[in-house]
C-alpha cells in the first residue's frame, strides 16, 4: 500500500463519493448523531445485516429511549426484544456495558476509542464507528466489506481474520479522506454490500472497474481460458 500513488487513491475516493451521492442507504440510526442511539445501533449491527437490525433498533429505542431507561430494565426483558437477532451473549454484553457507563461515566456514552474499547463486546470497528458517527471524529473503520474492497481494488492480501490485520487497517486509514470520514465509512460499507459483494460481485456495473486490480486479473484469466 505504501507504493500506491496518491493519484489512484484520490481517484478511488472520487468515484466512491459520486456513487454514494446516488446510492447511499438510509437507516434510522443514520439520521441521528445522538450517542446513545448510535451506541445501540452499533451493538445491534454486530454480525447482523442492517436490514434485519433496522426494525429491532426502532422498537428498542421506542422501549428504551435513554440509557438510564435501559439501565433499569431486566436482562430477560432486553433479551426478548433482541431475540429475533439471536446471539444472546450480545444482550449480556450490552447490559454489562450499560452498567459500566452508568457507574463510571455518569450515564454518558464514552467519546474516545480507548474508553469504548474497555467496554465488554466493543471491538475496534464498533468503537471507531461510535466515535465517527456520534462524535464526528475522523477514524477509519475496517470490516469484511471494507477489507474486500481494499484487497480487490489495490491488489492487497490481508490475513485470514481481516479485522485483526494491521496491514489492512493501515490501508483503510490511508485511503480515508481528511473530512467527512463518517460518511466515507458508510460509503464503503454500502458499496461492499451492494456492488463489491463477496460472491458474484457486480464488476460490470462497478465505477472502480477501470483501475481495479481484481477486475484486471479476472479479465486476464478469462482471456487466457478462451
Amino acid at each position: 500500500m505504501d507504493n500506491v500513488e496518491e493519484g489512484k487513491i484520490e481517484w478511488f475516493r472520487c468515484k466512491l463519493r459520486a456513487w454514494a451521492f446516488q446510492y447511499l442507504r438510509d437507516f434510522p440510526w443514520r439520521r441521528t448523531t445522538e450517542p446513545y442511539a448510535i451506541f445501540i445501533a452499533e451493538f445491534l449491527l454486530q454480525k447482523t445485516e442492517a436490514s434485519r437490525a433496522s426494525p429491532i433498533f426502532e422498537a428498542f429505542i421506542s422501549r428504551y429511549p435513554t440509557l438510564n431507561a435501559l439501565g433499569i430494565a431486566q436482562l430477560e426483558e432486553v433479551a426478548n426484544i433482541l431475540q429475533p437477532l439471536g446471539l444472546f451473549f450480545r444482550t449480556q454484553r450490552l447490559c454489562q456495558c450499560v452498567g459500566i457507563i452508568v457507574e463510571q461515566y455518569q450515564g454518558k456514552i464514552p467519546d474516545t476509542e480507548t474508553q469504548l474499547l474497555a467496554l465488554p463486546g466493543v471491538g475496534k470497528y464498533t468503537a471507531r464507528s461510535i466515535c465517527t458517527n456520534a462524535f464526528g471524529q475522523s477514524l477509519a473503520v475496517l470490516d469484511t466489506n471494507v477489507a474486500r474492497i481494499l484487497e480487490r481494488f489495490f491488489g492487497l492480501q490481508g490475513n485470514r481474520v481481516k479485522s485483526r490485520c494491521k496491514m489492512l487497517w493501515k490501508a483503510a486509514e490511508k485511503v480515508a479522506p481528511d473530512t467527512e470520514v463518517g460518511k466515507w465509512n458508510l460509503t464503503l460499507l454500502d458499496f461492499g454490500a451492494a456492488v463489491c459483494t463477496a460472491r458474484n460481485p457486480h464488476c460490470g456495473e462497478c465505477p472502480l472497474q477501470e483501475k481495479c486490480i481484481y477486475k484486471f486479473q479476472f479479465d486476464k484469466n478469462k482471456r487466457t481460458s478462451l
